[in-house]
């Protein structure tokens, strides 16, 4: 037999792979904490963003490698002159990692140019050849006094390295925040769409019963065929509405599966229907006392705030190497030179002044620096306003949707006391079935309104709690 792959049929294994992943998994109901500890441990994006972590501390060590020990060797060979030699040097360099300069030592065969890579000075006061044979141990120390003293490019990226350590955290933590509200709102979507599903069955269940009774009555001649007709009509249509709502807790279960996942592989389970709570839980209003506290400590907790702290500083470390780069150069150090074979040892004192004539680099890095720093001060400014504006907003979502709430519980109770009255007039022949189904879809469309009222309550909880970042934590540990 030959199978035509569709995309009906891609879909059904799909949903099929799927609820494998919860095969044998407990009936009890599925409760949010259950879903967030599942975020928190197996969501893959949570993880990921955990991984930043070790990307700073890769850049910590990344600048650390600015002070390791460094060994500059070579020689040379004279090819045409008078002199017939060769020379060579071998010498250990050693940055300092607290004060600009470095400490240097080794063996050379240059006797009149001690001092061979980056930052060492030359002695001219040595009149011995390239090729002379006797060769020097030297070690020195050269400390600068003015320029790349008190911070110099090295220390600069490695403080700014540590700085980028601290803001993953926050990066985190705001990723965080997002990934348990939209778990949060997923959950709430879930339960919302499985009681809507258990409504609309019910209102199938009711005409389907109805229908049968009509039939009956037909056959007995005491209601005309037309009535059942219509019934049936209805028992159709409802029959459609059920269809859309399966579909929708189906793809309500599919949404929340990226979040809730099982504990070893973190495969995506399909929360059954069997694990649907058979209520919301409850929901106590905001007082309006709490604005004044959550507004500071949605100021001291929502990482926004501390992500520009971390970024000022790193402007302010640019700004200091901006002004560093703006002195002379004037460095001091110390020569001992000690002959392989004979001689002396000789101790020298050794000074360099270097002073650029023009300095637009460096004065072009500090209007940068003022700039960037002026503008994160507005940003910081502005998005303490926002975080207050975001709190607000959240807390009269969630008062609305609590008024809403208590609003949709009275429609219910009074739809169904219209319903129920025309139950009753149904039995006493004063209405007809027609007013009976519209009252009964008033009643539906109330129920409907409720579970998506209270889905709405906890939706807007959802948006307030990461507005001020309620029970957020601090640090994050892999």
């Amino acid at each position: 037999m030959v199978v035509r792959w569709s995309r009906d049929y891609a879909a059904l294994l799909l949903w099929v792979c799927l609820t494998l992943a919860s095969h044998g998994a407990t009936e009890k109901p599925l409760l949010l904490p259950e879903v967030l500890a599942s975020v928190k441990k197996q969501y893959p994006p949570f993880l990921a963003a955990l991984i930043d972590q070790d990307i700073a501390k890769g850049r910590i060590r990344q600048a650390l490698g600015s002070f390791d020990l460094n060994l500059n060797s070579g020689g040379a060979k004279s090819l045409a002159g008078p002199n017939d030699g060769a020379a060579g040097y071998a010498i250990l360099d050693q940055p300092f990692p607290f004060w600009g300069g470095n400490v240097y030592g080794g063996y050379t065969s240059y006797a009149d140019y001690y001092l061979l890579s980056s930052g060492y000075l030359p002695n001219y006061n040595k009149n011995n050849s390239l090729g002379n044979s006797e060769g020097v141990g030297l070690v020195g120390l050269r400390i600068p006094l003015l320029r790349d003293g008190a911070i110099d490019e090295r220390r600069a990226k490695l403080w700014q390295a540590k700085i980028d350590q601290e803001l993953a955290d926050p990066v985190i933590l705001r990723q965080y925040l997002d990934f348990i509200r939209a778990a949060t709102i997923s959950y709430y979507t879930w339960l919302a769409s499985g009681h809507r599903l258990a409504l609309t069955e019910e209102l199938l269940r009711i005409a389907q019963v109805r229908d049968s009774a009509i039939a009956e009555q037909v056959k007995l001649g005491a209601a005309a065929p037309i009535v059942q007709v219509n019934n049936q009509q209805m028992v159709v249509s409802r029959e459609i509405a059920m269809v859309v709502a399966k579909r929708r807790f189906q793809a309500s279960a599919i949404e929340l599966s990226l979040f809730f996942r099982t504990p070893e592989s973190a495969q995506p389970i399909i929360a059954a229907r069997a694990r649907l709570p058979k209520s919301f839980p409850p929901q106590p209003p905001l007082e309006e006392s709490r604005m004044t506290t959550d507004l500071a400590t949605a100021v001291i907790q929502r990482p926004e705030i501390r992500r520009i702290e971390l970024l000022l500083k790193k402007a302010d470390i640019d700004h200091r190497l901006a002004k560093n780069n703006l002195l002379p150069n004037l460095d001091v150090g110390l020569l001992a030179a000690q002959p392989a074979f004979y001689g002396q040892t000789e101790l020298e004192g050794l000074v360099q002044l270097k002073i650029p004539l023009q300095q637009r680099e460096a004065e072009g890095r500090v209007d940068v620096a003022d700039s960037t720093i002026s503008r994160l001060n507005l940003e910081k400014q502005f998005t303490r306003d926002r975080i207050i504006a975001d709190v607000r907003d959240a807390f009269v979502a969630v008062d609305a949707a609590f008024l809403a709430l208590k609003k949709t519980q009275r429609n219910i109770d009074l739809a169904r006391q219209l319903q129920s009255a025309e139950q009753e007039r149904l039995k006493l022949g004063a209405t007809d079935l027609l007013n009976l189904q519209i009252r009964e879809q008033f009643t539906f469309d109330a129920e409907v309104l409720g579970v998506e009222a209270q889905a709405d309550y906890f939706r807007a909880q959802a948006n307030y709690d990461a507005a001020i970042a309620a029970d957020a934590p601090t640090t994050f540990a892999k």
